[in-house]
């Protein structure tokens, strides 16, 4: 699905579609540029009216791991590459390799140590990533990480989270 809007996308002018070192990519056009304030203000509306329960949602661990993949912050990583493993309830096994700037979601482990595994429902992390909650709500909902203290305090703080996650639902 995600496919075919890229396409009609790309053939609309709003994206330009590229071959990359790993499959396709896709920038805006200056016309997709253009309609950034549109889909930013639709954004905001969207974090705080719309129903924010992620414990009763069907939700896809790949794309909520590769906007993580993409916002995490190669500045703040320890230095030596490593791998994090997700292993939450329901979902596939799947792998966050981080090694300075390159940073890749993997099905399987790249041949990097696994120091840090996170586990528990999806939906608590989730929740955490969009702003729903804070990461120690979300340990108290059953996000587990297994791993050193260090590696354990400090996993939050690689990533920007979601874009609009800082956007509070609203109280009426």
């Amino acid at each position: 699905m995600l496919s075919e809007r890229l396409q009609t996308l790309a053939a609309e002018g709003v994206v330009h579609r590229s071959e990359g070192p790993h499959g396709p990519e896709y920038d805006l056009t200056e016309a997709g540029r253009e309609l950034n304030e549109v889909v930013k203000a639709l954004g905001v509306w969207g974090q705080r009216w719309l129903p924010r329960h992620a414990d009763r949602e069907e939700i896809d661990l790949d794309p909520l791991l590769l906007d993580m993949q993409r916002r995490a912050r190669p500045d703040r990583l320890p230095a030596q590459p490593f791998v994090i493993r997700f292993d939450l309830k329901h979902c596939p096994v799947r792998f966050l390799l981080l090694k300075d700037s390159d940073i890749a979601l993997c099905a399987h482990n790249p041949g990097f140590p696994e120091p840090l595994c996170l586990g528990g429902p999806v939906s608590a992390l989730a929740g955490w990533w969009r702003g729903d909650s804070t990461f120690a709500e979300a340990r108290r909902r059953g996000l587990t990480l297994t791993g050193t203290k260090t590696l354990v305090v400090d996993f939050p703080t690689w990533f920007e989270r979601y874009l609009f996650a800082d956007v509070a639902a609203a109280t009426s």
